[in-house]
């Protein structure tokens, strides 16, 4: 006889499935993706203020044009005739270390800090201060801080504020912004906090491990993935040289979402 192994995420029955206990047929027009997201991975419902956060992070990055590695991989097998899921695979695959890894790694770095913060009983300004210097003496960049295109990540912005609005932020967040405050000062220069750091912070006061930071970052970029393999090969020609330099934008101009709204 074999031995069984057990599962505690979906249980499967003739005409019946549980979800962490619940029938999905009865969460679907219930619940909201992102709040299944976090039922899968949390294994109980979200409150309604968590379920917000969680759905912003997956909006925050959804997609960042088509310079990113992980785009430049997916419309590049693409172009040879590649399936859908080679294409999808080929994307998610270039997601790594210096390419939304920063969020798991601005995870551990947070947590650190604030474990040192607590055994010293210093400010988390104070503790921030002695983080960046750390880094600086030793050349090493902090990971969640800096981005190639944004001098001011608006996404990072919007996300801590939403997180005030909601109750959410807590002693994540608040070491991120006193690391963002102090690091100008030591460094010589502005390193803003960007929307990987943002969502690292998040993640972390709503519990969520290091190790998950980088699926969430997969999770909210598939969809990005799917509009740009479809276009690639809706709109551009087979075996076509890529060069993401030379693209140009010739999408809707910009539109207000309260406009949306009153129509």
């Amino acid at each position: 006889m074999s031995q069984t192994w057990p599962t505690s995420i979906t249980k499967v029955e003739p005409n019946k499935l549980l979800l962490r206990g619940y029938r999905i047929d009865e969460l679907m027009g219930e619940i909201t993706f992102a709040q299944a997201i976090f039922l899968a991975i949390a294994g109980e419902l979200p409150t309604e203020k968590e379920a917000g956060m969680i759905d912003a992070i997956l909006v925050s990055s959804i997609d960042h044009g088509v310079t990113p590695p992980s785009c430049q991989a997916a419309r590049t097998v693409t172009l040879t005739g590649s399936p859908l899921n080679a294409a999808l695979a080929a994307g998610i695959l270039a997601i790594s270390r210096h390419h939304g890894g920063a969020i798991e790694d601005c995870m551990q770095v947070l947590d650190e800090a604030i474990h040192q913060k607590k055994e010293s009983g210093k400010t988390a300004r104070e503790q921030a201060q002695l983080l960046v210097e750390a880094y600086h003496q030793r050349k090493r960049r902090i990971p969640g801080f800096g981005h190639r295109f944004h001098t001011r990540d608006p996404r990072a912005i919007r996300l801590f504020s939403l997180a005030h609005e909601l109750g959410i932020a807590g002693e994540h967040i608040e070491m991120a912004q006193a690391i963002e405050t102090v690091m100008e000062k030591i460094i010589g220069r502005k390193l803003p906090l960007n929307v990987d750091g943002a969502i690292a912070a998040v993640l972390r006061d709503l519990g969520f491990p290091p190790d998950l930071g980088n699926a969430f970052f997969m999770m909210a970029r598939l969809p990005g993935l799917v509009a740009h393999i479809r276009e690639e090969r809706q709109r551009m020609k087979p075996m076509r040289h890529l060069d993401p330099k030379y693209h140009e934008y010739d999408g809707p101009s910009e539109r207000s979402l309260d406009r949306q709204k009153t129509e």
